[in-house]
């Protein structure tokens, strides 16, 4: 015998819950947009429960909150503490991954859903730990967003709000009511963030910015800061001596001028003049083996990543660029502090015995390299994390005093290894000029691989000489320069090594 069970009749108060989901990174104010929100609908005689979801640290901890409110009735609403796929009517995406991360997890959906989103970025650790440009691509998600949503706001929130001197949380609730996915008015809005009673006017006027963009259904670029061109200063002789150079980088074939104007800009304030000449010195003679026909392609690849090999990051450099006026300008602009105001500020340091010795002239820190036993001693002296506090007179002295050694620095161990490493790439790279020129060009690119310090530059300087070596393996070979491109970006994907590897057994499988 079968069983027939009456069909019940969905409840038709259900449709009527408004559901809308918040994804943020830490530090963007998801939690102040959510009150917002709440008490929004409160206000509009809405009843209203709001949950949240907090995320792993992938970027300062990506959270998840939930709204769902409707009308005020006889009956108290059972709410739902988590969205569902297919299930949401507003998401609001605080960053550009976030808009990736809803559509999918299915929380957008063409039916019923209005997607909020900022086109800015803060990068994931994932992206920033890729030696090379580990960026994802936001012209995808656009895409993939567009697909997927039924109605589509996408601007730079944050750029909005900055320039408004407020935060994120601000444009997205201007973008929210001008998207007219709620059943309130403006003024109602507006009316909410008066009642949180701080930072109501910046507030208000990041609103009116979301308002307008999430209006006009487009973005909304902000205008780029104009920032003065840089003024020299110092005596008559050196602004003599940088007039002569920049006559001689003005008289390089045209395709090379404009990096290496840039490189020598760059040498020169990492040194000095003298430091300059040293690389059109060294530009020079690449230019004397290159041609038109050619492009000039090899003198302007050399321009470029010669710079880069000069202008190397050592403590000394470091520390100078931490203790320098604009950067501390930029500081207390970000943090929004006021005349008369104090700003605290720590900077972390986590230097190894190399860094130490690397330091000293360079015959005795040669000589301290060979020692185990002394450089052992430097790494239970110095290898610890060290936090500096540099609005203090004590800190601030150290790393000034460190970031004045520019005219000691050409005396260091350090600046020894770098130079002769830079002798030695520049050699192994036209080696095959004669016969390969686009070989000698990949060759030079390879110098991408080095950046940063301590460990990094560490890392960098093993995968470089791992792709610099394989050009023995490809000697040859017609698709020699090819296969050296495909090394640098295998070297590049990852910072294991592991994907290089792979591309190094296929390389020697051909021999």
């Amino acid at each position: 015998m079968n069983l027939v069970l009456p069909q019940k009749t969905p409840d038709a108060r259900v449709g009527e819950i408004i559901k809308l989901a918040v994804m943020a990174v830490g530090g963007q104010g998801g939690g102040v947009l959510t009150g917002w929100i709440e008490a929004l609908a409160r206000s509009q005689g809405y009843v209203c429960q709001a949950t949240s979801v907090a995320g792993v640290a992938q970027r300062t901890g990506a959270t998840i909150y939930y709204v769902e409110m409707a009308k005020k009735g006889e009956l108290e609403p059972v709410f739902a503490l988590a969205p569902a796929g297919g299930d949401v009517d507003v998401l609001i995406a605080a960053e550009m991954m976030e808009v990736g991360r809803a559509v999918m997890r299915g929380f957008v959906t063409p039916d019923r859903t209005t997607l909020i989103g900022s086109t800015h970025r803060a990068l994931a650790v994932s992206e920033k730990m890729a030696p090379g440009d580990g960026i994802a691509d936001a012209d995808e998600v656009r895409a993939a967003a567009e697909m997927a949503s039924q109605k589509l706001i996408l601007a730079d929130m944050d750029g909005l709000a900055v320039a408004q001197g407020s935060v994120i949380s601000s444009s997205l609730f201007g973008a929210l009511a001008g998207s007219g996915a709620l059943p309130f008015p403006r003024d109602a809005f507006e009316d909410a963030i008066r009642a949180s009673g701080k930072g109501v006017d910046a507030s208000l006027r990041a609103f009116a910015a979301g308002y307008d963009a999430a209006q006009s259904s487009a973005e909304e670029p902000v205008a780029p800061e104009t920032l003065p061109a840089p003024e020299l200063t110092g005596p008559d002789r050196e602004l003599a001596r940088w007039k002569t150079l920049q006559g001689r980088a003005d008289s390089l074939p045209e395709p090379v001028r404009e990096l290496a104007g840039n490189g020598l800009m760059k040498v020169v304030d990492f040194q000095d003049c003298g430091y300059g000449e040293a690389y059109l010195d060294q530009l020079d003679r690449i230019v004397a083996r290159d041609s038109a026909e050619h492009d000039w392609l090899l003198s302007v690849t050399a321009a470029k990543y010669i710079a880069n090999a000069m202008a190397y990051d050592d403590i000394i450099r470091v520390a100078d660029l931490k203790t320098r006026a604009p950067r501390m300008a930029r500081i207390h602009a970000e943090m929004g502090a006021k005349n008369g105001q104090l700003v605290e500020l720590t900077e972390f340091f986590h230097p190894r015995a190399e860094e130490i010795v690397s330091l000293l002239p360079a015959g005795m820190g040669a000589r301290w390299e060979a020692n185990p036993k002394r450089m052992a001693l430097m790494d239970r002296l110095f290898n610890k994390g060290r936090r500096l506090r540099t609005h203090s007179l004590r800190s601030f002295l150290m790393l000034h005093f460190l970031g004045g050694l520019k005219g000691y620095r050409l005396k260091t161990r350090r600046h020894q290894v770098e130079n002769a490493h830079l002798q030695q790439w520049l050699e192994d790279s036209l080696k095959p000029l004669d016969d390969d020129y686009a070989l000698s060009v990949e060759l030079l690119r390879n110098r991408r691989l080095i950046k940063g310090y301590s460990d990094t530059h560490a890392r960098g300087l093993t995968k470089f000489a791992t792709v610099m070596n394989a050009a023995d393996l490809l000697h040859g070979r017609k698709d020699a320069a090819e296969w050296m491109g495909r090394l640098r970006e295998a070297a590049l994907q990852d910072p294991d090594g592991k994907v290089l590897e792979g591309a190094i057994q296929t390389v020697r499988s051909f021999v």
